[in-house]
C-alpha cells in the first residue's frame, strides 16, 4: 500500500513537472515579432502570449498599456487599449444606454483597433458579482456582440 501511494506521488510530481514544462506551447515565430516591432516600434516592456489562435502581445507605449493581436504569419489582427468612461464617444454612450445593460454597473472600456481603420468598444459591466459581460459596440453604437465573462 505505501509503495502504492509513493508511486502515485511520484506519477504525480512527474506530471506536474511536464506540463509546466510546456506552458508556453510554441515558440513566437520571428514574422510575429518583426510585425510587432514594424506596426508598434516604440513599444517597450513587450510579453507574449500564446492563445492557440493569436500571439498576444502585451506592451507599453506613451505611457499606456496596448495588446495587439497576430496571426501565426505575422499579420496584425487587433489592438486593444483601455480607455476611461469619458473618452467613450459619445454615440457608443447612447447604444450602451438604449441596451438592456444600461442599468448594470460600467467595469471598464475597451478601444479595439481593427484593420481598414475600424474601430470598436468593448465595455465590461456587471449585475452582480456572477452576473458579468463584455459588450461589443461598433464605432456608431451599435450592439454587435454580449458575451458571458469571469
Amino acid at each position: 500500500m505505501k509503495k502504492a501511494i509513493a508511486s502515485l506521488f511520484i506519477f504525480s510530481i512527474v506530471i506536474c513537472v511536464s506540463i509546466s514544462s510546456f506552458a508556453q506551447i510554441r515558440k513566437i515565430p520571428a514574422e510575429v515579432t518583426e510585425a510587432l516591432k514594424s506596426k508598434y516600434p516604440g513599444a517597450s516592456n513587450v510579453t507574449w502570449k500564446d492563445k492557440l489562435t493569436v500571439f498576444s502581445a502585451l506592451f507599453e507605449m506613451n505611457n499606456e498599456k496596448y495588446e495587439a493581436r497576430f496571426n501565426s504569419k505575422g499579420e496584425w489582427q487587433s489592438t486593444e487599449k483601455e480607455i476611461s468612461e469619458n473618452d467613450l464617444p459619445a454615440n457608443v454612450k447612447d447604444g450602451l444606454d438604449k441596451s438592456k445593460y444600461a442599468d448594470w454597473e460600467l467595469k471598464s472600456v475597451y478601444t479595439i483597433d481593427l484593420p481598414e481603420d475600424k474601430i470598436q468598444y468593448r465595455v465590461q459591466v456587471a449585475k452582480s458579482g456572477i452576473q458579468k459581460k463584455n459588450l461589443l459596440f461598433s464605432n456608431d453604437g451599435r450592439l454587435l456582440k454580449d458575451n458571458l465573462t469571469l
